[in-house]
This record gives structure tokens, C-alpha cells and sequence, in this order.
């Protein structure tokens, strides 16, 4: 099965794939044990500037060489790529899916460059990821609170406009959620709009970013309105941090890396296989 096929038996059965983040190798190892025990396909992601600091076609590298020894089902995506220039370099090193996020543009140019996108994409049979509606945040640690208003969130009838002019395979919407994590408080997914993009756009795949942090409950009523696919990264980046602290204790005088860093590897593990179970991805492997 390839990405589209899982992605459309996670329409039909209600579960959602899970976009993980990377930036080293450690967090790699950890997300494909975790999808390994648990028998689950897996996204990675690269944003712009962690492709930019582990190299696109070191990256594509590295995940042909994990997907060949693990025999996962793997999808490398390009996350929040701002350039057509630069999804262009993805596309043509290897990458299996691109997302444009032209959210901040009026959506006129959205729609311009997005049909750019697919267009240059279909070629090399990449799959392709909108966005209507801007996501705030980024993925880390807020002090301030972040305050997701009625008139930020994805608008129906324009998430339709946009996925009629574009062909686009999945569109990242906002549905309330931001990227990062508050250091008070949590977020939530408006549900009511969920449903409402979900009713104007039919069977269009949706995408739900900022997926760090938003309790159970909430996540498994955006699985059940429609969502296929979940992006995590704060949560990742911050276990891998507690990893690390709890590898440098005050009296520790390792200073050995392959020795310290299965802790942290394990940390992140376990946050990857609640949010696999979370998202009903297990045991989905054919």
C-alpha cells in the first residue's frame, strides 16, 4: 500500500496517520521503533530549516536506508515549505510529499503557486499538501498565551475554491489548534468548524497541524470529523530535552553520546506510541 491508499482507509475506518518531525537521527530511531512495535505507517517530516540543517538529500538518504531495513511503509514530507524553488530541490531529491504553505498569501497567490506546486510534483508522482487558514506558533514552548480567533480559521467555502483550483491531495486547515505548546493551559479543535470544512469539501483529505498538546478527547472527535493525518513535533523536541537532562545528572561525567542518548531515544519512543494508539494507526500494516 502507498500513501494514498492508507490515507483513504483512514477515511473509511476513522484513524489518522501520524506526521512526525525529525531533526537527528536519535528522533528517527526512536519513531520507527515505535512504529515497528506497534505495526504502524508513518510519516516523517522536515520543515524547511530541519531539512536545511540535516541536508534534503541526506535526509531522503537516510530514510530510503530506514525504510529498506525496516520494511515500514515510510512517507518523507517536506512540512511548511514557503518556496516553490525549494519544494522543487525536495521534489527532485526524493522526497515523497511536499506541503506549500502559502496560508499567509491572499488566496489568490495561494492558489497560484499551489497549482505550481502540484503541477511540478505530479510529474514525479509526489503527493501534495495545501493550506487555507493560518496556523500561529511555532513548535516550542510558548510564554505567551496564543488566541486562535473565529476569523483565523479556515473559511469552508475558501478551503473548497482552493481544492478545486489546485488538485491538491490533503489540506492543512485551521480548525483552532496552533503550532507549540502554551506553558499554561491547553487547546482545543473547534469541532463545530471541523465538521463544517468537512461537510463543504466531502472526501478531501484534512490535515491537522499543531497536534502537540490537544487533549484525547478532542483529538479522537478530529478523527472521527475527518481528519487523516496529525503533525507532532513540540512534544517530540521536548523529550528529547528531558531525555537529555535526565542523562546529565549533576554527578554524571559521561561523555560518551551512544551512551547517554538511549534515554533519550526512549523518551521520544514512548510519546510516539501514545500518539500511534491515540490516533488508531496501529496494526494497520498490510
Amino acid at each position: 500500500m502507498n500513501f494514498r491508499d492508507y490515507i483513504i482507509e483512514a477515511q473509511k475506518e476513522k484513524w489518522a496517520i501520524g506526521q512526525f518531525n525529525i531533526s537527528n537521527l536519535e528522533t528517527l530511531k526512536a519513531i520507527v521503533a515505535a512504529a515497528q512495535k506497534l505495526k504502524s505507517p508513518i510519516i516523517i517530516g522536515t520543515s524547511e530549516n530541519e531539512s536545511k540543517f540535516l541536508g534534503l538529500e541526506e535526509t531522503v538518504a537516510l530514510i530510503s536506508a530506514v525504510r529498506k531495513k525496516s520494511g515500514l511503509p515510510i512517507i518523507l514530507n517536506l512540512d511548511h515549505g514557503k518556496t516553490l524553488d525549494y519544494i522543487k530541490e525536495a521534489v527532485s531529491l526524493g522526497y515523497d510529499a511536499v506541503h506549500f504553505d502559502g496560508s499567509k498569501l491572499s488566496l489568490a497567490e495561494n492558489i497560484d503557486i499551489t497549482k505550481k506546486v502540484v503541477e511540478f510534483a505530479y510529474r514525479k508522482k509526489v503527493l501534495v499538501e495545501g493550506e487555507v487558514g493560518i496556523i500561529f506558533g511555532s513548535s516550542e514552548l510558548h510564554e505567551e498565551k496564543i488566541e486562535v480567533k473565529k476569523e483565523d480559521l479556515t473559511d469552508p467555502e475558501k478551503a473548497l475554491k482552493f481544492i478545486n483550483e489546485t488538485k491538491v491531495d490533503t489540506l492543512a486547515v485551521n480548525v483552532g489548534t496552533f503550532h507549540g505548546l502554551e506553558t499554561t493551559g491547553e487547546k482545543h479543535v473547534n469541532i463545530k468548524r471541523l465538521k463544517e470544512i468537512k461537510n463543504k469539501v466531502k472526501n478531501q483529505f484534512l490535515v491537522l497541524h499543531g497536534g502537540s498538546g490537544i487533549p484525547e478527547k478532542d483529538i479522537k472527535e478530529a478523527v472521527r470529523g475527518g481528519i487523516v493525518k496529525i503533525n507532532i513535533n513540540t512534544e517530540l523536541r521536548l523529550a528529547f530535552t528531558e531525555g537529555l537532562k535526565k542523562s546529565f545528572s549533576e554527578d554524571s561525567k559521561e561523555s560518551v553520546p551512544y551512551k547517554y542518548m538511549p534515554e533519550v531515544i526512549s523518551g521520544i519512543q514512548k510519546v510516539v506510541e501514545e500518539k500511534i494508539k491515540l490516533f488508531g494507526s496501529n496494526n494497520k500494516i498490510k
